[in-house]
């Protein structure tokens, strides 16, 4: 996997929206933060755009992201916030330029869309906070993204939890939001499992269709084949006036539990405040056993 420049005193990093609109004033947090990391901030034409629930026309949206995308002085680009519509203006965009000149693409949510499609194409991306998540995000969340985006070690050590299953493995990152992931697959940016360590979070979504998602990752062959799976927050699920019987983290238990390979439950990240910075792509080696779990990266 290819990983993109580190960032460096003076770059500047473009801020945009790729999928719900964003027509608050609420970026000054973001770049006050970029300017104490010694960073330079973009507004991309898409803040402020409105059309319906989106930032702005899928041509739009697409537009601003090829600008970022094919600007040699942008080495990052970040986006403020997820919802649905990345994968509208995916197949608008032209990857030419990127290839030549990689540069850190980052979110989290909806923009798994675009870890899923770097992926493919063997680039590394960041899973991380995002500009409207960052007044809330906890410190942790946020230096963690500023160690990943400066090519600082990276590594987590997570408090040990009942439903972990014990083990290690190494192998490389990749995932992200289960419902993006879901709608994916069968698609040219559909991630490939075999010997990976797959991360998978949530948000408000009923349990009975996490059960059907992980019972069409397990159908479709990618967790018979996976080195070892990270569970980030599933949050704010809901339920049926029937109700289903199991929570998020025991379904998806239930799912994988015949698989002999490590599982860390109740990882930090996802929609959640302390949202810890992946580095999708990268090799990662995951240790689980009773005093906790690690998770470290790879140089």
């Amino acid at each position: 996997m290819i990983t993109p420049p580190y960032l460096q005193k003076g770059d500047t990093v473009a801020l945009l929206a790729t999928a719900r609109k964003n027509i608050d004033d609420n970026l000054k947090p973001t770049i006050d933060l970029l300017h104490s990391w010694g960073l330079e901030a973009v507004v991309g034409s898409t803040i402020g755009l409105d059309y319906h629930q989106l930032a702005g026309t899928d041509e739009q949206r697409a537009a601003d992201f090829q600008k970022q995308l094919d600007n040699p002085n942008i080495k990052a680009i970040w986006c403020v916030r997820g919802g649905y519509g990345t994968v509208r203006m995916l197949d608008l965009l032209d990857f030419t330029k990127f290839k030549q000149h990689p540069k850190w693409v980052i979110g989290f949510s909806d923009v798994t869309v675009l870890h899923n499609h770097f992926n493919t194409m063997g680039f590394k991306s960041l899973h991380a906070i995002m500009p409207v998540t960052v007044p809330r995000a906890t410190p942790e969340a946020v230096s963690s993204l500023k160690a990943s985006l400066f090519g600082e070690p990276v590594s987590y050590s997570v408090a040990p939890d009942p439903m972990n299953r014990f083990g290690k493995a190494t192998g490389e990152l990749v995932g992200g939001n289960l419902s993006i992931l879901y709608s994916l697959l069968g698609s040219p940016s559909a991630i490939d499992c075999k010997d990976k360590i797959l991360f998978i979070e949530d948000l408000d979504e009923y349990l009975y269709h996490i059960d059907r998602m992980m019972m069409n990752l397990r159908r479709n062959g990618c967790i018979e084949n996976l080195k070892g799976i990270v569970i980030g927050g599933m949050t704010k699920m809901k339920d049926n006036e029937v109700p289903w019987g199991k929570n998020a983290l025991e379904i998806i238990d239930d799912v994988t539990k015949k698989y002999n390979i490590p599982v860390i439950f109740n990882f930090p990240a996802g929609h959640i405040r302390d949202n810890r910075a992946l580095i999708m792509g990268n090799t990662v080696t995951i240790d689980v056993n009773a005093s906790g779990s690690t998770l470290t990266f790879q140089k």
